[in-house]
């Protein structure tokens, strides 16, 4: 097992909007995005399973092979720097993904 951090260019999460984060994951070796797709260590249901969230609150996962990506969105919990919200850009929210474990 090897960790989606090793394998990834970019791990990120911004804002997508006020009410969505939008999170990317990118590759730079072809073979290698293709590997982790073939895994299947990162679809919605994971994602899903991760963050603890419905997969109702996933408003798009894309597989963008142009750009070697996987690319997901998320519904927040409460619009952006209102009350309680914690992380007003969105920025800090990719680090569950760091640690998938991918069987490449």
């Amino acid at each position: 097992m090897t960790k989606l951090s090793e394998l990834a260019k970019t791990i990120r999460s911004k804002n997508a909007g006020v009410d969505k984060i939008t999170f990317d994951i990118i590759f730079t070796d072809r073979a290698i995005y293709k590997k982790v797709l073939a895994s299947q260590a990162v679809t919605a249901a994971k994602i899903s399973s991760l963050y603890g969230i419905a997969q109702e609150r996933i408003a798009d996962f894309v597989e963008y092979d142009p750009g070697c990506a996987i690319k997901f969105t998320i519904y927040r919990n409460a619009p952006s720097g209102s009350a309680g919200d914690s992380d007003i850009f969105g920025a800090q929210q990719y680090a569950p993904l760091l640690d998938i474990d991918v069987p490449v």
